[in-house]
Order: structure tokens, then C-alpha cells, then sequence
């Protein structure tokens, strides 16, 4: 995955923020809205985009696009700043493939000592009974 390449292919649009703010948000279009094409980027091999779809399904719309928005500072190019540290955030996260978990066989060891204090213990019951004659 190279990095540079990804943000070059990235698209930014610039949007009046919503919410509290005074005159300034009437202003002042501060919000940035991030929008990646996955099916045509170049900068992904077809392995990790079909990594990337299976695992950000959830955030990415019918034809595979992923927005993601910030309006968090009055200053457009912070909130850029941001929208773009949480794009390649997600996008590793996405791509990250857990390791594969090994099953392992219990040591004769572990066995023979459970077997064993199985037997102690059911020494020790016999020998508080009642003695039979």
C-alpha cells in the first residue's frame, strides 16, 4: 500500500458545516468531505480491495465509494489534516488480516498429572468410607 498514492486519488469537497457557530458558519464553508473510489483506484493491488470490501462493507456505499466527513475545527485545512489521518487509519485497519490460530495437541505431561490427581483424589474419598467387612 503506498500512501502517497492513495491520497493523490482521493477527492475533497468542501461544505458549509452544520450546527452552532454564529455568523461564521453562514461564512464560511470549513467542513470537508473525503470521498475515495475504491474500484478505481490504481494504488490498491485486487487483493486488498477485496480485503477492503469485506471489511468495511459497513461504510461503503452501493458502488463502493467510502466518505467520510470532519467538521471538527473552524479551519478547512485542519479538518482535512484530520479526515485524511482517519481515512488511512480505517484503511489499515481494513487491510490488517489476523493471524491464523494454530490448534495444539495437550502434552502427555498435562494428561498423566490430570489422570494422576484424579487418582489421589479418589484415594483420599475411598479412604474416609466406612471400612466393609
Amino acid at each position: 500500500m503506498d500512501t502517497e498514492k492513495i491520497i493523490s486519488e482521493l477527492g475533497f469537497k468542501a461544505v458549509r458545516s452544520s450546527g452552532a457557530g454564529g455568523q461564521n458558519v453562514n461564512k464560511v464553508s470549513s467542513k470537508v468531505v473525503l470521498s475515495f473510489n475504491l474500484n478505481a483506484s490504481q494504488a490498491l493491488s485486487e487483493d486488498e480491495k477485496t480485503l477492503l470490501k469485506d471489511n468495511l462493507s459497513a461504510r461503503l456505499t452501493t458502488e463502493n465509494i467510502l466518505i467520510l466527513n470532519c467538521d471538527e475545527d473552524r479551519s478547512q485545512l485542519k479538518n482535512k489534516e484530520i479526515v485524511i489521518k482517519r481515512f488511512l487509519d480505517l484503511i489499515k485497519k481494513g487491510l490488517y488480516v489476523p493471524k491464523v490460530r494454530k490448534a495444539t495437541k495437550v502434552p502427555k505431561s498435562v494428561i498423566k498429572k490430570r489422570i494422576k490427581d484424579k487418582k489421589n483424589v479418589s484415594d483420599l474419598k475411598q479412604s474416609r468410607r466406612k471400612p466393609d467387612f
